[in-house]
């Protein structure tokens, strides 16, 4: 895969493109970045590729022509262009794993008090991270950059993927790592008890609870079967969810491995 970033301020993507996740994809020639200095297309002596909106009204607007200019010098017909904006659709998950399937995309960073309305002729879609105003695109196009590449093969292990909040329609169930007890807090023992499968059920239960109490908002476009639908009412009534008998059984035989 091939990511194009359009800015004004290329040097802020330095460590970016070096660290973790990014840095080994790049190496492994997993995907590549060019990122595109926009005042290199100013038709200004000083490089300006901002004006005072016409009509009046504060602050400033870039210009249409450096922005074409850029980004029909560095994108293909075929390259999906995307502009980060605050008009834009929130960006989500689906979107991320959406973008992950293409050969080549442009991000394309907004700043200043916007961008000339006529450039939306010459890009794909709107992306904006949420109902917030930030100074410029830069900040959403690492994240939209970070989502992307960490869903391309060989990026990281598969199975971190499959298990992640959001894949399923569901926030991730709560993790646990040593020591079994911190400041009276105690890793739940059903998952030492060695049974894949329990351990599997207990947790998609326990990815439920999360999501009610987080994110309730997603379980309206969740698609249940009746045993989900007892936890849920069992959530709703705040009652306690209890271990069924297969887990019981389960916990009893794995007692030995709790350390």
């Amino acid at each position: 895969m091939i990511i194009k970033i359009l800015t004004l301020f290329p040097d802020f993507y330095t460590n970016f493109l070096s660290s973790s996740i990014i840095g080994r994809a790049i190496s492994k020639n997993i995907v590549q970045f060019q990122i595109i200095n926009i005042r290199d297309y100013s038709l200004d002596k000083n490089h300006r590729v901002d004006d005072h909106p016409i009509g009046g009204g504060a602050g400033l607007i870039m210009r249409l022509e450096p922005l074409v200019d850029c980004l029909k010098d560095n994108t293909t017909i075929s390259a999906h262009k995307i502009f980060l904006g605050p008009k834009g659709k929130t960006y989500k998950q689906e979107d991320a794993i959406r973008l992950s399937k293409l050969d080549e995309i442009c991000l394309i960073c907004g700043h200043y008090e916007g961008v000339d309305s006529r450039f939306e002729k010459y890009y794909d879609e709107e992306l904006s991270l949420g109902d917030f105003i930030m100074t410029g695109g830069e900040i959403a196009s690492l994240a939209i950059a970070d989502s992307i590449v960490r869903l391309l093969d060989g990026a990281i292990n598969h199975e971190s993927i499959e298990e992640e909040s959001f894949n399923d329609g569901l926030l991730e169930y709560q993790q646990y790592t040593y020591p079994n007890e911190y400041d009276g807090m105690k890793v739940p023992p059903i998952l030492f008890c060695g049974n894949h499968e329990i351990i599997k059920e207990y947790r998609h239960k326990e990815a439920l609870k999360e999501t009610f109490k987080k994110r309730p908002d997603l379980l309206k476009k969740y698609h249940y079967d009746k045993k989900d639908l007892e936890i849920i009412k069992k959530l709703k009534n705040g009652e306690e969810l209890k271990l069924n008998k297969k887990e019981e059984q389960a916990l009893k035989a794995g007692l030995k491995f709790i350390k």
